[in-house]
C-alpha cells in the first residue's frame, strides 16, 4: 500500500464525513465540487474538506482508491457515497440526509 493509499485510507477512517475536492471548502475551484459543498452546508453537516489540487498523487490516489474516475467524491463513515451527479441525486430524494442519520451523523435540523 503506497503512501498515499495510506493517507487517504486513515483520512476516511478517521473523520465521519471526507469531501475529496478539487479546492476548500470556502474556496472551490471546480462547479462540481462547489455544489457538493453547498449541499453539504445546506445539509449542515461537518464534514472535512480535501483539495486534492494540492498534489497530483492525491489527485491520482483517490481515483485509485475509490476505482471512481471523478472528483469530488464524498465518504461517510469510511464508506464511499459518490461524486457531485448521486449526491445531488440523494440529495433531492431525501436520501443523503438519512445516510447521514442512519449513520448517527448530526445534521441541522432543516
Amino acid at each position: 500500500m503506497s503512501g498515499i493509499s495510506e493517507f487517504i485510507g486513515n483520512e476516511v477512517k478517521n473523520n465521519d464525513v471526507v469531501l475529496f475536492m478539487k479546492g476548500t471548502p470556502g474556496f472551490p475551484q471546480c462547479g462540481f465540487s462547489g455544489q457538493v459543498v453547498q449541499i453539504l452546508d445546506y445539509i449542515g453537516v461537518d464534514y472535512k474538506g480535501i483539495d486534492v489540487l494540492t498534489s497530483s498523487e492525491l489527485r491520482q490516489g483517490i481515483k485509485d482508491y475509490s476505482n471512481w474516475p471523478t472528483i469530488p467524491q464524498l465518504y461517510v463513515k469510511g464508506e464511499f457515497v459518490g461524486g457531485c451527479d448521486i449526491v445531488r441525486e440523494m440529495f433531492q430524494a431525501g436520501e443523503l440526509q438519512s445516510l447521514f442519520e442512519g449513520k448517527g451523523v448530526a445534521i441541522k435540523a432543516a
